[in-house]
Protein backbone atom coordinates (compact mmCIF):
# COMPACT_ATOMS: atom_id res chain seq x y z
CA UNK A 1 0.00 0.00 0.00
CA UNK A 2 1.35 3.67 -1.14
CA UNK A 3 2.07 6.06 1.28
CA UNK A 4 0.13 9.02 0.50
CA UNK A 5 1.72 12.57 1.47
CA UNK A 6 -0.76 15.55 2.00
CA UNK A 7 0.78 18.68 1.55
CA UNK A 8 -1.01 21.79 2.82
CA UNK A 9 -1.19 24.39 0.53
CA UNK A 10 0.62 27.49 2.17
CA UNK A 11 -2.21 29.91 3.47
CA UNK A 12 0.08 33.03 3.29
CA UNK A 13 -0.84 34.34 6.53
CA UNK A 14 2.51 33.75 7.94
CA UNK A 15 4.80 35.00 5.02
CA UNK A 16 2.80 38.34 4.28
CA UNK A 17 4.07 41.37 5.29
CA UNK A 18 1.91 43.20 8.11
CA UNK A 19 -0.30 44.89 6.91
CA UNK A 20 -1.79 46.53 10.01
CA UNK A 21 0.50 49.45 11.18
CA UNK A 22 0.08 50.73 15.18
CA UNK A 23 -0.04 54.53 15.42
CA UNK A 24 3.38 56.07 16.59
CA UNK A 25 3.45 57.50 19.95
CA UNK A 26 4.44 61.38 19.01
CA UNK A 27 0.97 60.83 16.63
CA UNK A 28 -1.39 59.76 19.65
CA UNK A 29 0.24 62.20 22.13
CA UNK A 30 -0.57 64.89 19.64
CA UNK A 31 -4.04 63.96 19.37
CA UNK A 32 -4.52 63.83 23.05
CA UNK A 33 -2.80 67.29 23.52
CA UNK A 34 -4.94 68.34 20.54
CA UNK A 35 -8.42 67.34 22.17
CA UNK A 36 -8.10 69.04 25.70
CA UNK A 37 -6.58 72.26 24.04
CA UNK A 38 -9.58 72.19 21.63
CA UNK A 39 -12.22 71.31 24.66
CA UNK A 40 -10.62 73.44 26.97
CA UNK A 41 -10.54 76.27 24.31
CA UNK A 42 -14.56 75.83 23.69
CA UNK A 43 -15.34 75.22 27.37
CA UNK A 44 -13.44 77.64 28.59
CA UNK A 45 -15.00 80.96 26.58
CA UNK A 46 -17.97 80.43 29.28
CA UNK A 47 -16.06 80.69 32.08
CA UNK A 48 -15.20 83.99 34.17
CA UNK A 49 -12.14 85.56 33.31
CA UNK A 50 -11.51 85.37 37.02
CA UNK A 51 -11.87 81.99 38.18
CA UNK A 52 -10.29 80.49 35.08
CA UNK A 53 -9.06 81.19 31.02
CA UNK A 54 -8.57 79.41 27.81
CA UNK A 55 -5.56 78.57 25.47
CA UNK A 56 -5.85 81.75 23.10
CA UNK A 57 -5.83 84.50 26.05
CA UNK A 58 -2.98 82.26 27.64
CA UNK A 59 -1.19 83.04 24.63
CA UNK A 60 -1.47 86.47 24.81
CA UNK A 61 -0.51 86.95 27.64
CA UNK A 62 2.56 84.74 27.44
CA UNK A 63 3.47 86.83 24.45
CA UNK A 64 3.35 89.80 26.40
CA UNK A 65 5.28 88.33 28.86
CA UNK A 66 8.15 87.24 26.84
CA UNK A 67 8.17 90.31 24.86
CA UNK A 68 8.77 92.44 27.93
CA UNK A 69 11.34 89.74 28.93
CA UNK A 70 9.67 89.26 32.23
CA UNK A 71 9.36 85.64 31.50
CA UNK A 72 12.78 84.94 30.48
CA UNK A 73 14.29 86.25 33.06
CA UNK A 74 12.16 84.86 36.26
CA UNK A 75 12.64 81.18 34.36
CA UNK A 76 16.26 82.22 34.73
CA UNK A 77 15.90 82.80 38.14
CA UNK A 78 14.04 79.57 38.74
CA UNK A 79 15.80 77.53 37.17
CA UNK A 80 19.37 78.18 38.68
CA UNK A 81 17.96 77.15 42.28
CA UNK A 82 16.11 74.31 40.31
CA UNK A 83 19.94 72.76 38.41
CA UNK A 84 21.69 73.01 41.98
CA UNK A 85 19.41 71.34 44.12
CA UNK A 86 17.97 68.85 41.77
CA UNK A 87 21.95 68.22 40.59
CA UNK A 88 22.65 67.75 44.33
CA UNK A 89 20.26 65.12 44.63
CA UNK A 90 21.35 63.08 41.74
CA UNK A 91 24.80 63.34 42.53
CA UNK A 92 24.18 62.52 46.43
CA UNK A 93 20.87 60.26 45.86
CA UNK A 94 22.43 57.72 43.85
CA UNK A 95 25.56 56.87 45.51
CA UNK A 96 23.52 56.68 48.82
CA UNK A 97 20.97 54.84 47.39
CA UNK A 98 23.75 52.29 46.02
CA UNK A 99 25.39 52.29 49.59
CA UNK A 100 21.85 51.49 51.39
CA UNK A 101 21.11 48.68 49.23
CA UNK A 102 24.78 46.79 49.18
CA UNK A 103 25.18 47.42 53.16
CA UNK A 104 23.02 45.61 56.01
CA UNK A 105 24.01 48.07 58.65
CA UNK A 106 23.17 51.15 56.42
CA UNK A 107 19.98 49.92 55.71
CA UNK A 108 19.35 49.42 59.50
CA UNK A 109 20.90 52.42 60.59
CA UNK A 110 19.53 55.24 58.65
CA UNK A 111 17.08 53.38 56.31
CA UNK A 112 14.32 54.58 58.76
CA UNK A 113 15.37 57.94 58.33
CA UNK A 114 15.51 57.95 54.57
CA UNK A 115 11.61 56.43 54.69
CA UNK A 116 10.73 59.07 57.30
CA UNK A 117 11.82 61.76 55.36
CA UNK A 118 10.26 61.21 52.14
CA UNK A 119 6.86 61.11 53.77
CA UNK A 120 7.52 63.95 56.06
CA UNK A 121 5.80 67.11 54.39
CA UNK A 122 9.10 69.09 53.88
CA UNK A 123 6.65 72.09 52.73
CA UNK A 124 6.47 72.39 56.84
CA UNK A 125 10.12 73.00 57.37
CA UNK A 126 10.79 75.81 54.86
CA UNK A 127 10.31 78.59 57.39
CA UNK A 128 13.02 76.90 59.64
CA UNK A 129 15.24 76.48 56.76
CA UNK A 130 14.30 80.49 55.85
CA UNK A 131 15.80 81.01 59.90
CA UNK A 132 18.75 79.27 59.01
CA UNK A 133 19.67 80.12 55.49
CA UNK A 134 17.59 83.20 54.90
CA UNK A 135 16.34 84.49 52.24
CA UNK A 136 18.40 84.16 48.98
CA UNK A 137 19.70 81.17 46.64
CA UNK A 138 20.82 78.97 48.74
CA UNK A 139 17.80 78.23 50.92
CA UNK A 140 15.65 77.73 47.41
CA UNK A 141 18.64 75.32 45.90
CA UNK A 142 18.04 73.65 49.61
CA UNK A 143 13.96 73.46 49.15
CA UNK A 144 14.94 71.34 45.39
CA UNK A 145 17.04 69.39 46.80
CA UNK A 146 15.37 68.00 50.25
CA UNK A 147 11.94 67.24 47.63
CA UNK A 148 14.04 65.79 44.94
CA UNK A 149 16.74 63.71 46.45
CA UNK A 150 14.06 60.97 48.87
CA UNK A 151 12.84 59.53 45.97
CA UNK A 152 16.44 58.89 43.88
CA UNK A 153 17.90 57.17 46.97
CA UNK A 154 14.63 55.42 47.68
CA UNK A 155 14.44 53.98 43.95
CA UNK A 156 18.08 53.06 44.32
CA UNK A 157 17.97 51.23 47.18
CA UNK A 158 15.29 49.21 46.29
CA UNK A 159 16.67 48.62 42.49
CA UNK A 160 19.58 46.86 44.42
CA UNK A 161 17.47 45.01 46.57
CA UNK A 162 15.66 43.37 43.45
CA UNK A 163 18.86 42.40 41.61
CA UNK A 164 19.20 38.35 41.55
CA UNK A 165 21.18 36.70 44.15
CA UNK A 166 22.21 34.44 41.63
CA UNK A 167 24.31 37.00 39.93
CA UNK A 168 25.94 38.37 42.98
CA UNK A 169 26.59 34.97 43.15
CA UNK A 170 28.24 34.63 40.02
CA UNK A 171 30.35 36.98 40.52
CA UNK A 172 31.91 36.06 44.57
CA UNK A 173 32.30 32.77 42.52
CA UNK A 174 34.96 34.29 40.44
CA UNK A 175 36.41 36.17 43.16
CA UNK A 176 35.35 39.46 42.43
CA UNK A 177 35.51 42.71 44.99
CA UNK A 178 32.59 44.44 46.87
CA UNK A 179 33.24 47.42 44.33
CA UNK A 180 33.73 45.09 41.13
CA UNK A 181 30.03 43.79 41.84
CA UNK A 182 29.19 46.70 42.59
CA UNK A 183 29.92 48.68 39.06
CA UNK A 184 30.00 45.42 37.03
CA UNK A 185 26.46 43.77 38.33
CA UNK A 186 24.75 45.84 40.58
CA UNK A 187 24.75 49.14 38.80
CA UNK A 188 24.02 47.71 35.44
CA UNK A 189 21.05 46.00 36.92
CA UNK A 190 19.53 49.17 39.12
CA UNK A 191 19.90 51.91 36.23
CA UNK A 192 15.70 51.42 35.46
CA UNK A 193 15.05 51.68 39.26
CA UNK A 194 17.66 54.91 39.31
CA UNK A 195 15.91 56.37 36.13
CA UNK A 196 12.39 55.79 37.54
CA UNK A 197 13.66 57.63 40.60
CA UNK A 198 15.30 60.42 38.82
CA UNK A 199 11.81 60.98 36.46
CA UNK A 200 10.05 61.04 39.79
CA UNK A 201 12.37 63.35 41.24
CA UNK A 202 11.88 66.25 38.33
CA UNK A 203 8.32 66.68 39.33
CA UNK A 204 9.25 66.97 43.07
CA UNK A 205 11.99 69.07 42.07
CA UNK A 206 9.95 71.62 39.79
CA UNK A 207 7.20 71.56 42.48
CA UNK A 208 9.84 72.48 45.49
CA UNK A 209 11.39 75.44 43.00
CA UNK A 210 7.86 76.97 43.10
CA UNK A 211 7.23 76.42 46.94
CA UNK A 212 10.40 78.17 47.53
CA UNK A 213 9.89 80.84 45.56
CA UNK A 214 6.46 81.21 47.27
CA UNK A 215 8.00 81.23 50.99
CA UNK A 216 11.08 82.64 50.54
CA UNK A 217 11.82 86.03 48.11
CA UNK A 218 8.89 86.36 45.47
CA UNK A 219 11.01 85.88 42.59
CA UNK A 220 11.10 84.00 39.54
CA UNK A 221 8.10 82.02 38.02
CA UNK A 222 6.76 82.21 41.56
CA UNK A 223 6.45 85.76 41.66
CA UNK A 224 4.57 85.85 38.63
CA UNK A 225 2.25 83.75 39.59
CA UNK A 226 1.29 85.14 42.98
CA UNK A 227 1.52 89.05 41.45
CA UNK A 228 -0.88 87.64 39.10
CA UNK A 229 -3.32 85.99 41.23
CA UNK A 230 -3.35 88.85 43.63
CA UNK A 231 -4.39 91.02 40.81
CA UNK A 232 -7.07 88.63 39.38
CA UNK A 233 -5.17 88.31 35.97
CA UNK A 234 -5.57 84.24 35.60
CA UNK A 235 -4.30 84.16 32.28
CA UNK A 236 -1.26 85.30 32.99
CA UNK A 237 -1.21 83.46 36.54
CA UNK A 238 -1.60 79.90 33.67
CA UNK A 239 1.41 81.05 31.98
CA UNK A 240 4.34 80.13 34.33
CA UNK A 241 1.99 77.44 35.10
CA UNK A 242 1.86 75.54 31.83
CA UNK A 243 5.78 77.01 32.00
CA UNK A 244 6.71 74.54 34.64
CA UNK A 245 4.54 71.12 33.16
CA UNK A 246 6.26 72.19 29.49
CA UNK A 247 9.41 72.34 31.27
CA UNK A 248 8.87 68.91 33.69
CA UNK A 249 8.05 66.69 30.36
CA UNK A 250 11.22 67.58 28.50
CA UNK A 251 13.06 67.04 31.29
CA UNK A 252 11.28 63.60 31.96
CA UNK A 253 11.85 62.96 28.28
CA UNK A 254 15.67 64.08 28.34
CA UNK A 255 16.02 61.56 31.33
CA UNK A 256 13.98 58.58 28.91
CA UNK A 257 16.64 59.43 26.33
CA UNK A 258 19.17 59.06 28.48
CA UNK A 259 18.16 56.19 29.81
CA UNK A 260 17.79 54.47 25.92
CA UNK A 261 21.79 55.37 25.80
CA UNK A 262 22.66 53.87 29.15
CA UNK A 263 20.95 50.89 29.12
CA UNK A 264 19.55 50.42 25.75
CA UNK A 265 18.74 46.47 26.38
CA UNK A 266 16.02 47.79 29.01
CA UNK A 267 13.77 48.95 25.95
CA UNK A 268 14.35 46.15 24.46
CA UNK A 269 13.35 43.79 27.37
CA UNK A 270 10.38 45.77 27.74
CA UNK A 271 9.40 45.38 24.05
CA UNK A 272 7.55 48.67 23.58
CA UNK A 273 7.63 50.92 20.87
CA UNK A 274 9.52 54.07 21.52
CA UNK A 275 8.23 55.87 18.33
Amino acid sequence: MSKIETISAPTGNDDAPKLKREMPKWAITTMSVSVVILAWEFFGRDVNPIFGSYPTAISVAFWKLLVSGQLLAALTQSLKAFVVGYGLSVLIGVPLGLLIGRSRFLEAAIGVFITGAYAMPLVALVPLLVLWMGLGFAVKACVVFLMAVFPIVINTWLGVRAVPKTLIEVGKSFVASDFTILRRIVLPATIPYIMAGIKLAVGRGVVAMVIAEFFTAISGLGAIIINAANAFDTARMFVPVIVLMVLATMLNSFVGWIERKVAPWQVELSGRDEG
